[in-house]
């Protein structure tokens, strides 16, 4: 992607501590130097301990992962903001200027119940999907015109 800016994406959820951290890990990861990548959440609760596994499980650095709130990011530039969580579609706040709003909705992992390997499942399946959309998030966005 010489000579075309990077593409800024916003990842938004409920709590930032997981969902919008692993579509933000993974947009790093496989966009590389083409994306801009962050992530926030409506009401951020703090890095899920299970959202650092399933990254480690994967060979993703996760050194950078903090929950931050969406109110760090108002009023700067998105090409997309992508919520992936029902509840923070309803709950987003309005970015000001032109961007493509794109929902990409999932189950909470952190609301799983059941034993620590249960719930770890639950992360894993939530990765496994979310890993899918952003490799097909990767090859559509690269087809932009600059």
């Amino acid at each position: 992607m010489t000579g075309r800016k990077r593409l800024r994406v916003l990842f938004v959820c409920t709590g930032n501590s997981a969902r919008s951290l692993m579509a933000e890990a993974l947009l790093r990861q496989r966009g590389g130097d083409a994306f801009e990548v962050f992530s926030a959440g409506t009401e951020p609760k703090g890095v899920n301990p299970l959202t650092l596994r399933v990254l480690a499980e994967a060979g993703i650095d996760a050194s950078w992962a903090r929950s931050k709130s969406v109110s760090e990011y108002l009023g700067q530039p998105f090409d997309y903001v992508i919520t992936v969580c029902d509840q923070a579609r309803q709950a987003c706040p309005v970015f000001p200027g032109e961007h493509e709003s794109l929902h990409w909705g999932y189950e909470d992992p952190a609301e799983a119940q059941g034993s620590e390997a249960e719930r770890l499942a639950v992360f894993r399946r939530v990765f496994v999907a979310l890993s899918e959309r952003i490799g097909q998030f990767v090859t559509l966005a690269a087809r932009q015109p600059a």
